[in-house]
């Protein structure tokens, strides 16, 4: 059953119930592109990306104290040595600390946005991040099951051959740390499946998705978040590893506004994160 639309978008920035069809799409942008001035559409922006530099720098830093703190203590060593009197603390450690650090990173993000959300919307938080299940899901199971199952084939394909056009080899001969315990290597394909796509979608596609919806309609939040999500993964490859994932950006936005809920995004991207290790780590 399709969802009725709302006749207005409530005064906290919450979208309405999810939308369906092509034609209720065209009217929406349409409103979208007559409705808010410049003004609006350039201070939304600014402040989504102010929002993203603030949590993903405040989640790092709260990590690396935290890992770097927490760990030396464990190991009796005096957090606040000089690096010259700092013990040589060997491979092993040194992955299982960036592991920690990664981890935490996201669990501190994920605080940090469910913080702001709550003091932006309230007790409608939930509805602020489309976490709530009060409007239906404006996508059918079937058609939903049948993106998961596909969709990896496409991620795959196009990742791996973003890494052949620019030479970089995130998408080719990977193999995991031989410095990970296996309770290590098992924690980390639950950060990659679970963790990270919780973290990072309650950013992209929650607070950032609803700030954006604010000034720029649906297809601008779809356009916006997908090119601070694919920015946000600049890395030593250059523009390699964030054009290879605009594709998954912009489906995981596009999932967003049709869905009006986050958790198809997060099963959508936690799957092709999985799909995708498991395809660069199969044995050849």
């Amino acid at each position: 059953m399709k969802p009725e639309r709302a006749a207005s978008a409530p005064e906290s920035g919450v979208e309405p119930g999810p939308v369906a069809g092509s034609a209720q799409w065209c009217a929406e942008t349409r409103a979208a592109r007559g409705a808010p001035p410049p003004r609006a559409a350039a201070r939304a922006l600014a402040a989504m990306i102010a929002t993203a530099l603030a949590c993903l720098a405040a989640a790092s830093l709260l990590s690396l104290a935290v890992v770097r703190i927490g760990f030396d203590l464990w190991a009796g060593i005096d957090p606040f040595l000089p690096p010259e009197r700092r013990p040589f603390l060997g491979a092993v450690e040194l992955a299982h600390r960036a592991f920690a650090v990664d981890a935490l990173r996201q669990v501190f993000l994920a605080a940090l946005v469910i913080g702001i959300a709550v003091r932006r919307a309230g007790a409608g938080w939930r509805a602020r991040l489309a976490l709530d299940r009060e409007r239906p899901n404006g996508m059918r199971p079937v058609a939903l099951l049948a993106l998961l199952l596909v969709w990896p084939v496409l991620h795959i394909a196009w990742v791996t051959g973003t890494a052949e056009v620019f030479g970089a080899s995130f998408g080719r001969h990977v193999r995991l740390s031989p410095f990970l315990s296996p309770a290590a290597v098992a924690a980390w394909l639950v950060y990659l499946a679970l963790l990270a796509p919780v973290a990072e979608e309650l950013l992209m596609r929650g607070e950032l998705y609803a700030r954006a919806r604010e000034g720029l309609g649906p297809a601008g939040a779809i356009l916006a978040t997908a090119a601070i999500f694919a920015a946000a993964h600049v890395s030593s490859f250059g523009l390699a590893r964030p054009v290879s994932l605009v594709p998954l950006a912009l489906a995981l936005g596009w999932l967003r506004w049709r869905t009006g809920r986050l958790w198809p995004c997060v099963a959508l991207h936690g799957w092709s994160n999985l799909a995708l290790v498991a395809y660069l780590l199969w044995p050849e």
